[in-house]
Parts: structure tokens; sequence; C-alpha cells
């Protein structure tokens, strides 16, 4: 079965929403929609990762989602989106059984606590990633990178370890474009893989290429679900999504489900 991961984003800042789930009720309030509209797993997040984006002390992070992630992981899987040990540890301890990892620095949380952990690439820290990446072979680099993340991850002793090639962190839209049109190649490693597509810029800028300019946002569900749907034909495992009912429903119709 595909999996889809449902976006909790407890920040002022968010690309995808500006900053409307930022209120824990709200946070909350959003998080039990998804999950009635079937995710399987809520990546609860404090801070923002979108380019340019300023890093925040780890107690304000904590602040943020430690009550998100008491309420919701009593209902469905949760996972941290984080890169601060601390903030991994105590939203462990608050109920989350996955770390997101756009660091891929946080194997060793993870084994320690015995849950799992998905290592993602990405070149650069989300404050310069976007101001002149460059790679020789985006798909090799990627692809070798997350081999030996994920392989030294299991040698630490974790049982669950997921690899991600960070689409948007670091990436031009063509480094973006290449890593999707080889997808599989990186499917067929021994790790199961999730990718988020959902909302991102490039789909915007491909779709402006047609309709003259960017959309929104949150006027890129199109490009999100036709992006999911190749994701998935090609051996990707989960999707991470701010659309969760839509792509539910694709995954209805394709027969994942």
């Amino acid at each position: 079965m595909k999996l889809v991961m449902g976006v909790v984003n407890v920040t002022p800042d968010s690309f995808s929403d500006g900053g409307e789930t930022f209120d824990t009720q709200k946070a909350i309030s959003r998080g039990l929609s998804l999950a009635q509209a079937g995710a399987d797993i809520l990546d609860i997040g404090g801070e923002s990762s979108r380019p340019g984006a300023l890093s925040i002390d780890a107690r304000e992070e904590m602040r943020r989602i430690i009550p998100v992630v008491e309420a919701l992981s009593p209902i469905v899987r949760v996972s941290v989106d984080t890169t601060k040990e601390e903030v991994a540890r105590r939203a462990v301890l608050a109920g989350a059984t996955l770390i997101n990892d756009i660091s891929s620095g946080l194997a060793h949380v993870a084994a320690d606590l015995g849950v799992g952990w998905v290592a993602m690439h990405m070149q650069a820290s989300p404050e310069i990633m976007q101001r002149d990446p460059r790679y020789s072979d985006v798909v090799f680099e990627v692809r070798n990178f997350l081999i030996e993340r994920g392989e030294y991850g299991r040698r630490l002793g974790i049982s669950e370890v997921w690899i991600d090639p960070g689409i948007g962190f670091g990436k031009t839209i063509e480094h973006n474009l290449a890593l999707l049109r080889e997808i599989d190649f990186l499917a067929d490693c021994d790790f199961p893989v999730l990718v988020g597509t959902s909302r991102k810029t490039f789909i915007g800028k491909v779709a402006a290429r047609y309709e003259g300019e960017i959309p929104p946002p949150k006027d890129r569900l199109e490009g999100s679900l036709a992006t999911a749907a190749w994701c998935y034909r090609h051996g990707v495992s989960a999707m991470r999504v701010h659309d969760v009912k839509e792509t539910i429903d694709l995954c209805r119709l394709a027969g994942y489900r």
C-alpha cells in the first residue's frame, strides 16, 4: 500500500499556507482533519524550511509542536520534522515514532530511541540552499548520498530507515525534474522512499511556462497530484502532501489502497 504523509506546519511563515495553523488548536484541528481524510502519518514541524528561512531555537520549536504531538499521536502515527536533537527527543517522548530529518544528522537519536528515521538530501541549509545549487550529476550524487546515510542508519541499528531526495532543497527546477524522471533509480535502492513535491515552487514555475504566471501554492494541486501519481507509479512508498483527501482519492483510483 502506498502511504500518505500529511503536513502540519506549526509555523508563522510556511510557504504553503502562510501560517494558517501556527495556533496550537488550529494545528491540532488540521491534524485531526487530515487523519480523518486518511493520512497514514502526520508530519509535525515547528520550524520553516522554506528557502531563505532562518533557524529558531529549540525551546521555541518545542513550545510550538509538543502540544500538537501529544494531542495527535494517540490518534494517528506522528512524525516530527526537525533537525535538532533536543526537539526530536522531546517529540518522541510526546508520542512521535518517526524523525523526519532534513539534515540527515539525527540517525544516532533515532537509534537511541528506537524509532524510525527519514534521511533527506539537502545542499547547504534552508537559509542559503537556493542561491546557486550545482551538481555534476544530481541523480547519482543524491542517490549515493542517501545510500550512504541509509546504510549508516542501519549500522546504528535503526530498523526503519527511509530516504528522501529532498525535492526543492538546494535544487533548481532542472535538478528537481531530473530527480523525478529518474525516481525509480532511487526507489530501486534497498530503502523505502519518501518524496515531498506538494505545492512546491518548481511546480508553480513549470505551470508558469504554459500559463504565463506562477500560481500561488494553494493553486498547485494539479501539479502536486501529477507528481504524486508519477512517484507512486515508479516505486515511491510515501508522499508528503498538504492535500491529503485528494491524494488518497488518487491512490484509491490507481489501486494503491
